[in-house]
């Protein structure tokens, strides 16, 4: 059974920066599309970045500019580099992947194959 686990989570001030990582033993991300999603308290997940199989990404545009997407298909890991984080990016930050999916022309929307557990992530001086 393949299970995502993101780590990297924790505390920061406003205008520091955190670097999650996800790690998916065992499932060759190659041919398929990664994500990473998030849901502050009281609201709707959201599509925070998406890195489809070609590499191409593309970001919310709250996050543009400031966070990166990457990925390690040799490794079975996926990123998410975050700068000058803000307190409205505090919220679980979770990873996904999609079998039926190798592109992010629709990761906001439809459903995800495999998620991870999440993480917290907390901007607050």
């Amino acid at each position: 059974q393949v299970q995502f686990v993101e780590t990297g989570g924790g505390l920061v001030q406003p205008g520091g920066s955190l670097r999650l990582s996800c790690a998916a033993p065992g499932f060759g991300l190659d041919y398929y599309a990664v994500a990473w999603f998030r849901q502050a308290p009281g609201k709707e997940r959201e599509g925070v970045s998406c890195s489809g199989h070609d590499f191409r990404s593309t970001y919310a545009d709250s996050v543009k500019g400031r966070f990166t997407i990457a990925r390690d298909n040799a490794q079975n890991r996926i990123y998410l580099q975050m700068e000058n984080l803000k307190p409205e990016d505090t919220a679980v930050y979770y990873c996904a992947a999609d079998i039926e999916r190798s592109t992010c022309s629709t990761f906001r929307g439809g459903t995800w194959s495999y998620w991870g557990p999440g993480t917290q992530v907390t901007v607050s001086s």
